[in-house]
């Protein structure tokens, strides 16, 4: 139980198995790019399985960077005077243009690229972008697990819902893109509490939704075409908990008597938008949820299910391996898969920062009354 592991331990593995998992995942781009699952597994088992795979040969990819960036504006900030929602928007732009100079060989998505370089060349202070129709990729989900870390305490959802929307809109002003965010985010928060069964998230994430839609719908930005768009991420994910049994918060998920790589191949391109399982905002953490419900506590079996896929694998690995580091810590995990990971120094400390500002207020609580100004 996450219970029997020490909290700051879980918040430095939250952060340094994110980054595992990303470059598992990643490899390279050789198997982020890959579409045939089978042929991961084979490669994997040809290496000596995942306790043979050494971080040193694996680079994280954009996922991690763009990770980085969003947990480093969270630190900048802190709390106290000045600390403002405003503030640490702007932290987060200056952040992700500042994380584009570190994208060389790391599979940069293009929403991500050309919406920092929108911001780059701004001349105003704003944040804000346009509405984007082709806005609802993972690149919000895959960089918000930390949001969670700064924000886990029940009291303090509303702010964990605006900063898990407006960092994702700074990117991928969509529905399906921001709420991805807004998922890795709470079940990230979810994982630290470790009071709620992880079976039951997706009940709840329901429920948050619903928060979610009045929190843009009070915003006035761009409401009329988000909410156009709004159902896609809630129907597919209803959908989802409906097929696992799981919609009632209650229940034991229910997984297929056979549910090997192919048929969780043939799954994961049933659930995304255009075949790719992982590229969409939605399914990036619906297959990193099914991946840890199904793994329980085994590293292993995470990363079976979550890294090794056709598909986005890299983001839904980020994800699922920063919520198991969270619930577990590093118990389990073959040292060899971080031990000589890139930027674990900077990903730890990140946790470890994360874990001293955790639950604390930001200027005041009078931000709850401009969360929507």
């Amino acid at each position: 139980m996450s219970d029997m592991v020490p909290l700051e331990e879980r918040y430095k593995a939250s952060m340094v198995l994110s980054g595992a998992g990303d470059a598992l995942g990643y490899n390279h781009g050789n198997w982020e790019f890959e579409k045939d699952g089978a042929f991961i597994h084979e490669e994997v088992q040809k290496r000596g399985g995942l306790e043979k795979l050494d971080a040193i040969d694996f680079p994280v990819s954009d996922d991690t960077v763009m990770h980085l960036a969003t947990a480093e504006a969270l630190v900048k900030l802190g709390f106290g005077e000045g600390a403002s929602l405003p503030v640490l928007y702007q932290a987060m732009v200056e952040k992700y243009i500042v994380s584009m100079t570190d994208m060389v060989g790391r599979g940069a998505g293009l929403t991500c690229s050309s919406s920092v370089a929108m911001h780059r060349q701004r001349t105003d202070q704003g944040i804000k972008i346009p509405f984007n129709k082709w806005g609802g990729g993972c690149g919000a989900a895959m960089r918000a697990m930390c949001i969670g870390l700064r924000f886990p305490d029940p009291e303090q959802e509303h702010l964990l819902i605006a900063v898990s929307v407006e960092s994702g809109r700074l990117t991928h002003h969509h529905p399906t893109g921001y709420l991805g965010a807004l998922a890795a985010a709470l079940f990230t928060a979810y994982a630290v509490r470790g009071t709620l069964p992880v079976e039951a998230w997706g009940h709840r994430l329901m429920d948050v939704l619903d928060k979610a839609k009045e929190y843009v719908r009070n915003s006035g930005n761009y409401v009329e075409q988000n909410m156009k768009h709004w159902d896609y991420f809630e129907i597919q994910w209803r959908s989802y908990l409906e097929k696992r049994g799981i919609l009632d918060g209650k229940s034991k998920p229910q997984f297929p008597e056979c549910y090997g790589v192919k048929e969780r191949e043939h799954f994961y391109r049933a659930v995304s938008f255009k075949g790719v399982g992982g590229a969409s905002g939605h399914d990036a953490p619906m297959i990193a949820y099914d991946a840890l419900l199904r793994a329980g506590d085994s590293w292993v079996e995470l990363a079976n299910h979550g890294f090794f896929h056709g598909g986005d694998s890299d983001s839904t690995a980020v994800i699922a391996a920063a919520w198991w580091g969270a619930l577990f810590g590093f118990r389990g995990v073959p040292e060899i898969n971080y031990r000589s990971l890139e930027y674990r120094d900077r990903l730890s400390k990140l946790g470890q920062q994360l874990y001293e500002l955790r639950g604390k207020p930001l200027d005041s609580e009078k931000e709850k009354s401009k969360l929507n100004q």
